[in-house]
């Protein structure tokens, strides 16, 4: 089976060896308070900044997933209220989580063809956290880094948060424009789902010590306090850190990834529009996603070659939210081979024959 699905989505071929070796060497069963965890964490906290390019002075911090970043940020970063600019489902859903923990929670839309209006942002003194995700996984969008320096220029003293699941470990980010980026394992980094990764600069820490919000077993600044011996406050995902520190020391740098991902977006983008009953769901080239592609047809079609495809071993992503019955969506995520990209042009080009 080819797996295009934007996540879970298509896990690094040499996972399979790396789970028997974690067998053969114990980790499955060691103490999560034990030197053999600790040397694991400690080991692959390294690699997530070396590979990644986060700035040394970041912090990095183990969850069960990126939504889970949600609700620990909202609790432990805000008193009053934060602000959530979105353009699609899981911005949205950040948004209206965060309202339910904090009330008086602000958010603004924009249209999925528009970059960020951070000129049109009127964001208010009081707002404690900024909110909003790099890359939509529902509808193809990013938000560029040009977008994220501007934010961060205009709101110089308001921390940044920034959901980055369908793009950390695809793309090369600028870590150091924002205060906390998390990303969950299945996209990007080809892992099997179940383990989060948060970023958090100096500035996010100092404010979670001003806090010092306690009131949950997930609180920021426990998990602070823990990680500084590279352990965690609860019972983690041993085999997740294990698989990731596999793979992070068997892959590239990011900056070589990235580039592979836009090269191959941009031939992904230029072979879709060749077709006249699919459009590419994002007009705007600028906002365009570099990992997940989203087209557009009829209901009817768009179910029609799901359905072949999958006929044929191929795994296409649904439409989510507002657009699940008429698009379907494409993962460029590095575990993903050239040849396999190949293999699903041969079959458009013979569909449309």
């Amino acid at each position: 089976m080819l797996n295009f699905y934007p996540g879970p989505s298509k896990i690094y071929p040499e996972v399979r060896t790396y789970m028997t070796d974690a067998y053969d060497e114990g980790i499955l069963g060691t103490p999560h308070r034990g030197e053999q965890f600790v040397q694991l964490s400690r080991a692959t906290v390294g690699l997530i900044k070396r590979k990644l390019n986060i700035p040394e002075d970041y912090y990095i911090f183990f969850t069960s997933g990126a939504t889970e970043c949600w609700e620990i940020l909202i609790q432990s970063l805000t008193k009053h209220k934060s602000y959530h600019i979105y353009n699609g489902s899981f911005g949205e859903k950040w948004y209206e989580y965060a309202k339910k923990l904090r009330p008086h929670a602000e958010g603004i839309a924009f249209d999925l063809n528009e970059a960020m209006p951070v000129e049109q942002l009127t964001i208010s003194a009081d707002t404690e956290l900024i909110c909003f995700t790099q890359n939509e996984t529902s509808n193809g969008t990013q938000v560029s880094a040009t977008s994220i320096l501007n934010l961060q220029n205009r709101y110089r003293d308001t921390l940044i948060a920034v959901d980055a699941t369908s793009s950390m470990a695809g793309l090369n980010l600028k870590i150091i424009k924002a205060d906390i980026w998390f990303a969950s394992v299945q996209k990007c980094f080809g892992l099997p789902p179940g383990l989060g990764i948060m970023a958090c600069s100096p500035r996010a820490i100092f404010r979670a010590k001003q806090m010092a919000e306690r009131g949950h077993y997930n609180s920021l600044v426990s998990i602070y306090e823990k990680m500084l011996n590279y352990q965690t406050t609860y019972t983690p995902n041993v085999l997740g850190i294990y698989l990731l520190r596999r793979v992070l020391e068997d892959r590239p740098f990011i900056k070589g990834i990235d580039q592979e991902l836009i090269d191959r977006s941009n031939a992904l983008y230029e072979f879709f529009a060749q077709f006249q009953d699919i459009q590419l769901l994002v007009e705007n080239e600028e906002v365009r996603s570099r990992t997940v592609i989203a087209l557009q047809a009829s209901e009817r079609l768009v179910d029609d070659i799901k359905k072949r495809a999958l006929h044929h071993n191929i795994r296409l992503g649904n439409g989510y939210g507002a657009w699940q019955r008429n698009t379907f969506r494409i993962a460029n995520f590095p575990a993903i081979l050239d040849e396999e990209y190949e293999e699903l042009k041969r079959f458009f080009l013979h569909y449309y024959a």
